[in-house]
């Protein structure tokens, strides 16, 4: 049996630019939880020092970044928290979901 995490691993973002750059400017959209095999990632790859740090949304958004564009799920800033979850067995993570047009 093949088991996927994500619905596919991407390199870079195929989306018009939408000027959201820090956790204050995500802030004002809601959270809500997205399924892990409807992500499509925006990077190839994680570094482990931030999958393996216990403060590693200390300073930032306690919440994934996911931008739906012509119908799919980007996760745009996030992946360690995906991953993490994937690793707790959690099939759902809680992200910001900005819809562009």
């Amino acid at each position: 049996m093949n088991v996927m995490i994500f619905k596919s691993v991407g390199d870079g973002r195929p989306y018009p630019d939408h000027g959201l750059t820090s956790p204050k400017d995500w802030a004002d959209v809601p959270p809500r939880q997205v399924r892990l095999d409807e992500l499509v990632t925006t990077q190839r790859t994680l570094d482990l020092d931030k999958l393996l740090a216990e403060d590693s949304t200390f300073y930032g958004d306690l919440f994934a970044h996911v931008v739906e564009y012509r119908g799919v799920l980007y996760l745009e800033d996030g992946l360690h928290r995906a991953v993490r979850a994937a690793l707790q067995q959690r099939p759902v993570l809680h992200a910001r979901v900005l819809t562009l047009r």
